[in-house]
């Protein structure tokens, strides 16, 4: 199954450097997600996959340091970050989000597929909807329209041997 990991580029680093990606949660097309969208393809249900991940990604900026304060400039802080892996053995979370699965090993770099990131012009919007994502989940509709506008800009697609140099120009 493809998978879609959530992370920010401090995971992302950390992940590289290891050569793997903690098992954890991520987002895949689940049954879930195929009863809500019936007549959609696999491709389409692959992106609302991602776009559940890449959402999920905002709230791991939210959590970490300097997010949205004194290092709120720093190119990092307005990345979102979705690693897409194919893995065997997941575990679906039906009482969770339509598309939350459990990876349950480890991911080798050799699964990862691709990573995709914001490209610079998404970082004012990120930044904006890391501040108000927690208000934007309890449906407070100036929140959701906020992370609605960082949801419009499509992430970029990387080959996972150019992750390095990225994580180099990213600082």
């Amino acid at each position: 199954m493809r998978v879609y990991i959530p992370s920010t580029v401090t995971q992302l680093r950390t992940a590289s450097d290891r050569g793997s990606v903690p098992a954890t949660v991520g987002f895949g097309v689940t049954a879930s997600l195929r009863s809500e969208y019936p007549a959609a393809e696999e491709d389409e249900l692959e992106y609302l996959a991602m776009t559940d991940a890449a959402r999920a990604s905002l709230r791991l900026l939210a959590g970490e340091d300097g997010a949205g304060g004194a290092d709120g400039g720093h190119p990092a802080a307005g990345v979102r970050v979705v690693i897409a892996a194919d893995v065997d053995a997941v575990t679906e979370y039906p009482q969770g989000d339509r598309a939350a699965v459990r990876v349950d090993a480890e991911i080798t770099w050799r699964q990862v597929a691709a990573v995709h990131l914001d490209g610079a012009d998404a970082a004012d919007a990120v930044r904006a909807a890391v501040a108000v994502v927690d208000e934007a989940d309890l449906d407070d509709p100036d929140a959701e329209f906020v992370v609605g506008e960082a949801e419009s800009y499509e992430l970029a697609w990387y080959a996972p041997d150019e992750i390095r140099f990225l994580l180099e120009e990213l600082g």
